[in-house]
């Protein structure tokens, strides 16, 4: 079934919001059709063009959606984090991917085939009714993106990033969860952009920047702050 003893793919599989409520027996049914993969930092898990053949579920890790544009630089799309999954819409749309994808650091995944998931939508309609609402909420969150990029200003956007990855009304220490290029990248921003800012916020006395970890000094006020 899988290439590492260690990795328990039926667990995995309902710890899937799609498979939740799935039985044991379509769980074993599915772990058959789903196969582990670890990718180190810096690995490519397909190309921008590659067809697709199933959808992705990060268990550890951080997989980098993204595309080069023709003058060469590249525009992150999303960043995947660990119990999130990825390649769903791309799947059923029968189209290549537009995008590739690409390792932050070690990264442990599980693929799931299509085969077993169209098998499932044929059987059973509160299946495929859930697998539209997931799809729904990742397109209303790309909508979200592309709001935030044409309305707000590049230190709104780089104020609504920390006070995410903060998630606390009071001083608190974070650690980016990955490189400031490939956030700068993320929130449509120059890496230089991006350090500026952080400079800026430093001398108004918002934040503390010692590498990747930042201080929150006081995120009511940091949010207040270019409203």
């Amino acid at each position: 079934m899988s290439q590492h003893p260690h990795v328990d793919i039926p667990a995995l599989l309902h710890r899937i919001p799609l498979f939740s409520e799935l039985s044991e027996s379509d769980i074993q049914r599915v772990s058959r059709y789903t196969r582990d993969r670890h990718v180190g930092r810096g690995e490519v898990l397909f190309q921008r063009g590659d067809q697709p053949h199933g959808f992705y579920f990060v268990v550890s890790g951080q997989i980098k959606l993204a595309f080069s544009s023709p003058q060469g630089t590249e525009k992150v799309v999303e960043i995947v984090g660990a119990m999130q999954s990825f390649g769903e819409a791309v799947m059923f749309m029968n189209h290549p991917y537009p995008v590739f994808a690409e390792a932050l650091c070690d990264t442990v995944l599980i693929h799931v085939g299509q085969a077993v998931v169209t098998e499932l939508i044929d059987q059973d309609s509160t299946f495929a009714h859930k697998l539209l609402a997931g799809m729904a909420i990742r397109l209303h969150s790309l909508i979200q993106d592309v709001e935030t990029y044409s309305l707000r200003s590049s230190m709104q956007r780089v104020i609504g990033y920390l006070l995410q990855v903060a998630d606390s009304d009071t001083p608190c220490e974070i650690a980016l969860p990955t490189s400031k290029q490939v956030i700068a990248s993320r929130l449509n921003l120059t890496p230089e952009t991006l350090s500026r800012i952080f400079h800026d916020l430093s001398e108004a006395g918002l934040i503390s920047v010692q590498g990747k970890r930042i201080t929150l000094h006081d995120p009511a006020r940091l949010a207040r702050h270019n409203a």
